[in-house]
């Protein structure tokens, strides 16, 4: 179940009805206040920018398909150094929708969002996408965990553990 905001932080209604027969593209780009909203709802330390483009098509049975790619310059930190580090995002946008009796008619494999009062969304649907695709656990470029290596021997002049247990055992 989808939790509903009141208002979304990143806005752009597309009332379905204005949508032409052959498509429209729709260009959209967060603002700064909307950016640093974004920001601390994905919990990073900053978005610097946000755009998509978006094309929008008649579906079946009333919907709307919606194709077109997002591009996002943000920071994150790295869970190896903890330092941030920015970085541009680029990914695909595919997502369907239908109307409220096609949404329930719709098969499970269809896995098409309800249009709901005749508008979708399309600030809250690059959002979403954005915030499924993050790295849940982002790196630096060339960051690695250092290889752990245990060695057979203790080093020269330790007592083993063992030896440490058995002097005790004895007392």
């Amino acid at each position: 179940m989808r939790q509903q905001r009141s208002s979304p932080e990143f806005s752009r209604p597309l009332p379905t009805d204005r949508v032409p027969a052959g498509g429209s593209l729709e260009n959209i780009a967060a603002e700064p206040a909307e950016l640093t909203a974004l920001a601390a709802r994905m919990k990073l330390p900053a978005i610097h920018a946000l755009s998509a483009e978006i094309r929008a098509t008649p579906w079946r049975g009333g919907g709307i398909k919606l194709e077109g790619h997002i591009t996002a310059d943000l920071e994150q930190v790295s869970v190896i150094s903890l330092e941030p580090f920015r970085e541009t995002v680029s990914l695909p946008l595919a997502r369907y929708f239908l109307p409220p009796g096609g949404a329930a008619e719709a098969s499970e494999d269809d896995d098409a969002d309800p249009i709901e009062g005749g508008v979708i969304d399309l600030g809250e649907v690059v959002a979403e996408t954005l915030a499924l695709d993050l790295e849940p656990y982002p790196r630096k470029p060339g960051e690695a965990f250092a290889a752990h290596v245990e060695t057979a021997e203790p080093p020269p002049g330790a007592e083993s553990p063992f030896a440490v247990l058995a002097r005790r055992k004895s007392e």
